[in-house]
């Protein structure tokens, strides 16, 4: 911000600018606390698992459910990039959203409440935090001075004091912390009772553990990178999907010169999932991250990579060719790369593009809808 501008803090946007993305397995009777909260967005319902199974949606929601036979169907052969068994689906969510803004939030999640007893609106401070400038190249040390009450301190240079454009927001969690299984099994009653009232950007370089519980980003910025990877069924790895979508979501955000913020808002972790089932998922991971990570900090792209997706075809073959030798898999992951960039381009296509894809536009109209 330079000299004498007053900040302005932007209203959140109109419920045509966000979709909310939910994958799920069963019924969704939790949607009743975030009414309040959610009711004004349309709903992206990816049905994960048994495609016959029917998911019960309360009354009065505005949401599309989509469950694999849909996913079959609109996508044909691409369907393949799209995992299964796996909270990963929900990609999918994002790959037919039409909207700049996309909320993604778990389903055994609940709305939290603030040290005043307040219930926090999440879509509203996520909303906050993406329409508001990330200041990766030189750490505010009051963490975002876009916050109202909050500025730049003495010494941060006045030429960075614009910032970049926010790609990502990345919320917390009260109540059951989003551990590993390792560090489930060692702290099994460990619950999360701080409450930090803090927004900061993620610096340049630095890469973050992303979970996707509670999460929202910039589409039209970033949504390319947000592919959650082929894991769960028929894999040999699960519960790495929003890992990897952060890893490879940094990485391009930081080439791009685009944000990343993490702390506020949080909501209310209520289920802790069962940490043998989880080691099973995760155990492959737990290996290959030590050296999956230090690749990503390490890796320049190209500077003719100007978009999220040409970034993203240019990493998935930079990780086919320098980790192929972990395991088997890395080459199939990168390829389902390749192949989730071609369905996003199906679906977003360059306006003069428009009409060429007008009939699979069409084909994805899902069988079940909101009344």
């Amino acid at each position: 911000m330079a000299p004498n501008q007053v900040k302005s803090f932007p209203s959140v946007p109109l419920k045509d600018e966000l979709d909310i993305v939910i994958p799920t397995i069963r019924s969704l009777d939790f949607l009743e606390v975030w009414r309040p909260f959610f009711e004004p967005y349309h709903l992206i319902i990816v049905q994960d698992g048994d495609p016959t199974k029917v998911i019960k949606v309360p009354d009065g929601f505005d949401y599309d459910l989509y469950n694999r036979n849909d996913i079959n169907r609109i996508l044909g052969p691409k369907a393949s990039c799209i995992s299964f068994k796996d909270g990963g689906c929900r990609c999918f969510g994002f790959l037919v959203s039409k909207k700049k803004y996309i909320y993604t939030v778990d389903d055994d999640c609940f709305v939290a409440k603030d040290p005043n007893g307040k219930d926090i609106n999440t879509v509203e401070q996520h909303l906050l935090n993406l329409k508001t400038p990330s200041t990766p190249f030189f750490f505010n040390t009051l963490y975002d001075p876009y916050r109202e009450g909050a500025d730049f301190v003495r010494g941060y240079p006045f030429s960075l004091r614009e910032g970049v454009p926010t790609a990502v927001s990345h919320g917390l969690w009260l109540n059951i912390p989003d551990y590993d299984a390792p560090t489930q099994l060692v702290k099994p009653l460990e619950r999360n009772t701080r409450y930090v009232d803090a927004v900061m950007t993620i610096p340049k370089g630095a890469f973050y553990p992303m979970c996707a519980m509670n999460l929202a980003f910039d589409r039209e910025l970033i949504g390319p990178a947000m592919y959650f990877g082929l894991m769960g069924d028929g894999q040999p790895i699960s519960r790495y999907d929003d890992m990897l979508a952060g890893w490879c979501s940094k990485l391009i955000c930081d080439h791009l010169n685009l944000g990343v913020k993490t702390g506020l808002p949080y909501l209310w972790h209520s289920k802790a999932s069962n940490p043998f089932v989880n080691l099973k998922k995760e155990y492959k991971g737990l290996f290959w991250q030590e050296e999956i990570i230090p690749f990503f900090q390490t890796l320049t792209l190209p500077k003719e990579c100007d978009t999220a997706a040409k970034c993203y075809v240019e990493l998935a073959k930079l990780i086919k060719e320098k980790l192929n030798h972990i395991d088997p898999y890395i080459v199939r992951l990168a390829d389902a790369m390749i192949t989730w960039i071609d369905a996003w381009e199906d679906f977003n296509p360059p306006a003069e593009a428009v009409p060429a894809v007008a009939n699979a536009k069409k084909d994805a109209v899902p069988p079940k809808k909101s009344k």
